[in-house]
């Protein structure tokens, strides 16, 4: 499956237009790769908007992230709206760094 699909499907998914089954890809994972993603690509914004260095976005109680697949999907939402050029396994190495680092879903 090409990028741009499973992007479009995940972000699809997130907003309950399309089951997230159709999304389900295995990739490579790794999760000190998705760290050095999120700090040159995510920091930045989410410091800009919660102060520090933005983890408040993750810990606060009015979280929007309740669930795995919501991580994904936000993962891939703003990868899209940032234009970030992120390979499917680079999504998942980040949803895998911020699950590890704070959501802890299983």
């Amino acid at each position: 499956m090409n990028t741009w699909k499973f992007r479009t499907i995940l972000f699809l998914a997130a907003f309950g237009v399309v089951p997230l089954a159709a999304a389900v890809v295995v990739v490579p994972v790794n999760p000190q790769n998705g760290e050095a993603l999120y700090e040159k690509n995510c920091m930045a914004c989410h410091a800009a908007k919660f102060g520090g260095d933005g983890s408040q976005i993750f810990t606060r109680s009015s979280r929007k992230v309740q669930n795995m697949t919501q991580l994904q999907a936000r993962v891939t939402a703003c990868s899209v709206n940032n234009n970030t050029g992120w390979f499917p396994s680079d999504e998942a190495s980040v949803v895998n760094w911020l699950n590890q680092q704070y959501y802890k879903f299983k």
